[in-house]
């Protein structure tokens, strides 16, 4: 074990801010998928948290250049930071498909996506601060386990979603709507996993 001076500290900040506005985003798309009232303007908050995430992609790509010494290796605090923006960047793509593919009811597999990807953000935002201590905790762990149990969920729900669109849908566009909209609800939940994944490896290699 090492104590981490101010600067080192600083790098879980922005993992901290980034974690915060993923799980944000995924809440102000559950309100959107919920209820679908005033959906321009939770699009617009998100498209707000999506630059809120690019920016701390741009303070960690900053801090980066600015430091010599770094509290774990430089890819891994690059890749955590580039994954954590990912989650936001799909959800928020997935807000807009909405509005471009003017849905009028949202399918209940797409709220129940969608509350699987605000439980992994949550869990990730827990991970996050366990990542600090840089031991192999337990807490740690199961957050990245329960992830992984969120992300395994998603899959089967993935395909009952896409099974049931070729089966019962009789409208060809409304297939291709709904299975791009999938396709990006599974991209923030994949990424979730990753990031996790990526955070457990990097404290395994640190410990």
């Amino acid at each position: 074990m090492f104590r981490m001076t101010q600067r080192e500290t600083a790098f879980f900040d922005v993992f901290e801010a980034a974690a915060r506005i993923a799980h944000e985003s995924a809440m102000l798309l559950e309100e959107l998928v919920v209820s679908f009232e005033n959906p321009d303007e939770k699009i617009k908050a998100l498209e707000v948290k999506e630059r809120e995430g690019d920016q701390q992609v741009h303070a960690m790509m900053d801090r980066l250049n600015r430091s010599f010494i770094t509290p774990m290796d430089r890819e891994d605090l690059f890749h955590i930071s580039k994954e954590l923006d990912d989650i936001t960047d799909c959800i928020e793509t997935t807000a807009h498909l909405f509005a471009m593919f003017d849905v009028r009811i949202v399918k209940p597999e797409a709220v129940a996506f969608v509350k699987l990807i605000v439980e992994a953000t949550a869990e990730l935002r827990g991970v996050i601060l366990e990542m600090k201590s840089f031991k192999k905790n337990r807490a740690l762990k199961t957050k990245v386990i329960e992830i992984n149990r969120l992300e395994n969920e998603g899959d089967q729900l993935h395909r009952r979603a896409v099974h049931a669109l070729f089966t019962q849908e009789k409208d060809a566009i409304e297939v291709l709507k709904w299975r791009e909209v999938y396709e990006n609800l599974e991209c923030a939940l994949d990424a979730c996993e990753h990031v996790a994944n990526v955070i457990l490896g990097a404290v395994v290699k640190h410990a």
